[in-house]
């Protein structure tokens, strides 16, 4: 199946991205207790946020979309206290989402895949409904976790450093380092191999300014040949070309 051309034009293309960037600095990073260097938030208006101590490191790249927001919400209620930390260089998905009423964190380079969910809190209590939140746990992602399609890490749950969590799969109890888990509760089907070198975000993004002028000197070539017209032709007009 052959993918859909970008018509977009270099200077279109770069105005939105000035766009974006405008969106976060007015209207996103008021509402993040910290916002790291070098953070990029694609579409940022379909990012949701509600609460205070939500934090995102150095380099965060957060993909969103109209029909799949990203949502990170936290909760103050009695002595309860939310608070999310997005680690340096992670990813966050479309359809994300992040509810704490005690602390979740996402470590270093650790990627979240679309439709996602962490959750530190029943947010009910078992036999007295009318309780809001109900028993909380902190949640904690190691290094370089990889959270697939769909999955759900509930309350307590530690993830060690590597580690990937399959597609669909609901996590209730601890998974160590350096393993392969999956499924309803979530078990190791089989550990990394230790003779294979683990390639982390870290090391694409770590230069930032590098990577910024290497992305737009890539763009600048990619987008040569696409002009005006055949950018609103393809919107007026599409075709399978297109």
């Amino acid at each position: 199946m052959r993918m859909r051309d970008d018509h977009r034009p270099y200077p279109l293309k770069v105005a939105l991205a000035r766009i974006e960037a405008f969106w976060v600095n007015r209207f996103v990073r008021p509402q993040l207790d910290s916002l790291g260097h070098h953070s990029m938030i694609m579409k940022p208006w379909f990012l949701k946020l509600y609460g205070r101590n939500i934090h995102f490191g150095e380099s965060v790249h957060v993909i969103t979309a109209r029909d799949r927001t990203v949502r990170l919400t936290t909760w103050a209620m009695h002595e309860h206290q939310g608070e999310i930390r997005v680690g340096d260089f992670a990813l966050l998905c479309p359809g994300v989402r992040i509810d704490s009423a005690s602390c979740v964190t996402v470590g270093e380079s650790s990627m979240i895949a679309a439709g996602a969910y962490l959750t530190d809190a029943d947010w009910h209590d078992i036999y007295d409904r009318t309780q809001a939140i109900g028993r909380t746990s902190p949640i904690k992602l190691g290094s370089n976790v990889w959270v697939g399609d769909g999955a759900i890490v509930c309350k307590g749950v530690s993830i060690g450093d590597n580690s990937i969590i399959g597609a669909g799969s609901v996590v209730t109890q601890d998974i160590p380092s350096n393993v392969i888990a999956a499924g309803n509760p979530a078990k190791v089907l089989r550990p990394l191999d230790p003779e294979q070198s683990l390639t982390t975000r870290r090391s694409m993004l770590e230069d930032g300014e590098a990577l910024a002028e290497s992305m737009d000197a890539l763009e600048r070539w990619t987008r040569a040949d696409k002009t005006w017209s055949s950018w609103l032709r393809s919107i007026i007009a599409p075709t399978k070309k297109h």
